[in-house]
């Protein structure tokens, strides 16, 4: 199991990143993620994505720690600091990405965690609406609003004239 975990810790650090809002508690909520994974290796089925298991994982333990207390701080130069691979931006770019992760971590914690379910860390609406035991339908609504609310704090509003794009629903 140990060999397996590894490839998962970084996304596991940036989605812990974006729930948490601060960089110890979120190296805590990975580190209990793993933890948790390793104590339940027996009950994890191999023919299961491992992946969308230890987010389950930590969606659940996030909730478990979010019901003790309340956590509410930014870590927007915690994940671009995370993104060290990435080429430096322009300046223009680099305000850009900033004002756009500081929005994104003002939306609502159910909003903000579908987003970067699917829009960062890639994972289809079915597996987003698995891990966080949700209706598919739930899942798009709140991936809607997140996306209208990031739209209309950048100033961005959508032409109602263009059409969405759709996205095959798996």
């Amino acid at each position: 199991m140990h060999p397996l975990l590894k490839d998962h810790i970084l996304p596991l650090r940036r989605y812990a990143l974006a729930l948490t809002r601060d960089a110890d508690q979120s190296d805590d909520l990975v580190q209990e993620t793993l933890a948790r994974a390793i104590e339940s290796a027996g009950s994890w089925d191999p023919r299961r994505d491992l992946r969308k298991w230890l987010f389950g994982i930590m969606h659940n333990t996030h909730l478990s720690g979010r019901r003790r207390s309340v956590l509410e701080k930014s870590v927007a130069q915690e994940i671009t600091s995370i993104s060290s691979d990435s080429t430096p931006a322009s300046q223009f770019q680099s305000v850009h990405f900033n004002e756009t992760m500081a929005s994104l971590m003002r939306l609502p914690e159910e909003q903000r965690e579908v987003m970067l379910l699917i829009a960062v860390e890639s994972f289809s609406y079915k597996d987003a609406a698995e891990m966080l035991d949700l209706p598919v339908g739930t899942v798009m609504s709140r991936l809607a609003r997140a996306r209208e609310a990031l739209r209309t704090e950048q100033g961005t509003e959508r032409d109602s004239s263009q059409r969405p794009d759709l996205r095959l629903v798996r």
